[in-house]
């Protein structure tokens, strides 16, 4: 099926977002206050509920989506959702599909074919940041794919990021984001230890935090999760321990797939994993603080006297 080139999308005009968690609730927001009319779908009810209040339209299915819009949006949590998604998009396909999600590319792949067949162009656009910066437009888009298109949905980007790379052809941006992950899984157990430490040696974990913000140890995971971790708070996550899980798998396997040694991020695994038997699967994965205090208490001097030790033994 053959389309004719539509022009660039402006604000004002209408699209459509799959999945409205914690993400894509995010930039469906931002996509409303920058003046897109925006059709949400999610499977739950919750979600469409608050979209609904936000000002959003509503979808009954993925497919009712495009008889609004012919550009998609998709923020998903898994393989299964992307390509039970795409199916039902075959029904009624749009003219772009924006695909955000941080999925192994062999299913990227698979979805770009199957909307191909019906005249459909899926980009694969993978989303740096976490949850409270999508809230305030602070993500950083590695796009890839047609160019053309890509320079379609530029406006949309816009609205909803800080910053957006074409970095080449489809899939150049899911191996974008498999770096940029390897580093944010690195960088938050070591904050993590370094907010241990402090505790440990006695220091104030505020102040810590505020001077280590200051000096050449800074990073941008200990200034948006080290706040988490000094006040021992992951109730309310940025990024689910749960579905982290997903995404290190993601990384691990793509790294053996081209041969590249993952020393530090293998490491790192550990500690997430213990996070996860601790039933902390729901949290923000700052909570890996928490499994490293454990460890530390367990380590620490007075843990390890034994019961009676350095009492009189009688004589």
């Amino acid at each position: 099926m053959s389309r004719r080139r539509a022009p660039r999308l402006r604000s004002g005009q209408a699209v459509g977002v799959i999945g409205l968690g914690i993400m894509g609730s995010a930039i469906a927001g931002n996509l409303l206050r920058a003046g897109f009319s925006v059709i949400g779908y999610d499977v739950s009810t919750a979600r469409v509920r608050q979209h609904r209040r936000a000002g959003g339209q509503i979808a009954a299915r993925a497919r009712d989506v495009t008889a609004s819009t012919d550009i998609v949006l998709c923020s998903l949590p898994s393989s299964a959702a992307l390509l039970a998604t795409v199916d039902d998009l075959v029904a009624s396909p749009p003219r772009i599909v924006i695909e955000t999600s941080t999925l192994p590319f062999g299913v990227k792949e698979r979805a770009r074919r199957t909307l191909a067949a019906v005249g459909a162009t899926i980009l694969d656009c993978p989303l740096s940041g976490t949850g409270a910066q999508a809230r305030t437009g602070d993500l950083v888009v590695y796009g890839s794919g047609n160019r053309s298109a890509y320079r379609r949905i530029v406006p949309v980007l816009e609205a909803f990021s800080r910053a957006h790379y074409h970095l080449g052809e489809f899939g150049a941006g899911s191996k974008m984001k498999f770096v940029a992950n390897l580093l944010v899984a690195i960088h938050n157990v070591a904050a993590a230890e370094a907010i241990v430490l402090a505790r440990q040696a006695g220091l104030d974990p505020r102040v810590v935090l505020k001077a280590v913000a200051d000096g050449a140890g800074n990073s941008r995971v200990l200034q948006l999760r080290g706040p988490m971790m000094v006040h021992r708070r992951y109730a309310r996550p940025t990024m689910k321990l749960e579905v982290w899980k997903k995404d290190m798998a993601i990384i691990a396997e793509y790294a053996r797939a081209v041969g590249a040694p993952t020393p530090l991020f293998s490491a790192s695994a550990p500690i997430y994993a213990a996070a996860l038997r601790q039933g902390r699967g729901a949290e923000d994965t700052a909570a890996v603080c928490a499994v490293l205090e454990a460890m530390a208490r367990r380590a620490s001097p007075r843990a390890r006297k034994k019961p009676g030790a350095g009492r009189r033994r009688p004589v």
